[in-house]
């Protein structure tokens, strides 16, 4: 039984470790045959949701949690790229690529949208502060009530209702219960979970394939149809983010840990739900289809830098 186990951890490693690979193959599908996803409706994308956060939640402690609420300074600097650095960086881009009004304001909503729950994953697969990407997680869409409907007016002049009570209820469901269950486990029924932790990872990474394959699928003509013109600055939009979000941290005395899950958080954007806002509040089509180029190149972008970091250890005087 420990040999077939052993070889299940080995397979697992394997298979987490090529995400992105699964992140293409995934979206290849979703762009090629976009009804092959038309089973996975809300329920499902939910349920995904919530068990990516289980997935990570077994994985914490509450003494993880108490660890980094201790120092909020992590939290602040990401808040600050997220809804600072990261509009900011969607507007130039957009300007510098030529982009029209339609897929300018698409793109700034873009870069003044939460960090995603996906980044979650990425931060586990990267050795990162899991506990710490959670937070920021819940704190960038908490702040989404306020912040985006802000950032739409101050840079766009649009007017963007958001749905204030609807995101704290989906923070609550798809976040932090998943996340609070999953860590009552982890301290009541260590036994359990024990056996049951090396299965979180491959969990994780098929909830996330379907997530991202999902909302392709269903905006696959836009993605299709969208020149190079606005795959590169929406590609940029996350690399550069996640470059930023690493290096900035870096140098103003943040250890390697807490940079590397600064800088996934930064990158990963919620990219789904920039599209729902676009679909439901921007006059213009044109405007959601930078949200839907984005889910893909976030994707890539953040398992990328998770399994490149994966594979570069952390020195202890570094953490």
């Amino acid at each position: 039984m420990s040999k077939i186990f052993e070889v299940y951890t080995k397979t697992a490693n394997a298979a987490t470790t090529l995400f992105p690979l699964w992140t293409v193959l995934f979206t290849a599908i979703a762009l090629k045959k976009p009804s092959t996803f038309d089973f996975f409706t809300t329920e499902y994308f939910t349920a995904a949701l919530a068990a990516l956060m289980l997935s990570m939640g077994i994985t914490l402690t509450p003494a993880d949690f108490v660890a980094v609420a201790s120092e909020p300074s992590s939290v602040l600097m990401q808040f600050s790229l997220c809804y600072g650095m990261m509009p900011l960086l969607a507007m130039a881009l957009g300007k510098a690529f030529g982009l029209d009004a339609g897929l300018m304001a698409g793109m700034v909503l873009v870069g003044s949208i939460n960090g995603g729950q996906a980044s979650n994953l990425c931060t586990y697969i990267a050795k990162g502060n899991v506990a710490l990407s959670v937070l920021m997680t819940t704190a960038t869409t908490v702040g989404a009530i306020l912040m985006t409907p802000f950032l739409c007016k101050a840079l766009l002049g649009a007017v963007v209702p958001v749905d204030a009570k609807g995101i704290a209820m989906s923070t609550i469901q798809v976040v932090l219960a998943p996340i609070a269950i999953g860590m009552t486990a982890n301290k009541f029924f260590p036994k359990l979970v024990k056996a049951i932790l090396p299965f979180a990872p491959v969990v994780g990474v098929v909830s996330t394939c379907l997530l991202v394959a999902s909302a392709v699928a269903q905006v696959a003509d836009p993605i299709m149809n969208a020149g190079i013109g606005l795959q590169i600055p929406v590609l940029l939009l996350h690399l550069l983010g996640g470059l930023v979000g690493y290096w900035l941290p870096k140098i103003t005395g943040f250890g390697e840990v807490k940079s590397r899950t600064m800088a996934i958080e930064t990158s990963m954007k919620s990219s789904a739900f920039g599209f729902l806002l676009a679909k439901l509040h921007f006059g213009d089509y044109v405007a959601r289809v930078p949200s839907a180029v984005s889910v893909v190149w976030m994707a890539l972008t953040g398992s990328m830098l998770a399994v490149v970091w994966r594979y570069i250890p952390v020195k202890e005087d570094e953490k």
